[in-house]
């Protein structure tokens, strides 16, 4: 093994992930692995500490920093709220450019198969920006009902979470997210998926309809 893609659960924002960060590149290089792909988020502070860590390893790295994925509207923890109607979140009218998954996954596969990544940061997200009502609109129009978003606080958002059995981590990180990542600092579109595919991402209103077809939002 001489190439590897690095994800780090929950979320490379995470205040233990510089230290098994560190930890693993290090173990990577000693059993010979040569460059590394690094999952990332866009304005996280110790997500850029993690992509220092991975640039000044020694080996080889591309740096992958994705925006929110569209994929948390239809496998993460948005689903079970969408299928009942009603996605409650404490996002405001900020607007982000959601990213689909699977453009990561093209940019991950060239960037480990073809020499020309190595040394590149690529700032990955979709071509379009909406606020979380907007695309949970859009979500509606393709499922063909009605559904809802709802704002709320980050302090009602935390409590539903710890009604539900959520980890105090997860609950910690994720009204982060919403506290800090959303504040408009990563409300702009990026060229990430142009740079190192040479085409356009996949654009949000394809994947509602995509997914609409599966019935995943059905009630």
């Amino acid at each position: 093994m001489t190439a590897v893609y690095v994800t780090y659960y929950p979320d490379l924002a995470a205040p233990t992930a510089p230290a098994s960060i560190r930890r693993f590149t290090e173990l990577a290089q000693q059993s010979g692995v040569r460059h590394l792909v690094l999952l990332s988020g866009r304005g996280e502070e110790v997500a850029i500490t993690c992509e220092q860590i991975v640039q000044n390893s020694g080996m080889a790295w591309t740096i992958v920093r994705a925006s929110w994925f569209n994929q948390n509207f239809s496998e993460g923890f948005f689903l079970d709220p969408l299928r009942d109607g009603v996605l409650a979140l404490p996002a405001g009218e900020v607007r982000e450019p959601f990213i689909d998954v699977d453009d990561i996954a093209d940019v991950v596969v060239a960037s480990l198969t073809e020499d020309r990544h190595k040394g590149k940061l690529y700032e990955v997200t979709g071509g379009q920006l909406l606020t979380f009502a907007e695309a949970v609109a859009e979500i509606a129009t393709a499922a063909d009902r009605e559904l809802q978003y709802v704002q709320i606080t980050n302090k009602q958002f935390a409590a539903g979470m710890t009604e539900h059995g959520v980890p105090q981590e997860v609950i910690d990180l994720t009204t982060y997210l919403f506290d800090t990542i959303l504040d408009g600092r990563n409300s702009r579109i990026a060229s990430g998926v142009q740079d190192a595919l040479g085409r356009p991402p996949r654009d949000f209103t394809s994947y509602a309809k995509n997914i609409a077809a599966t019935g995943i939002w059905g009630s």
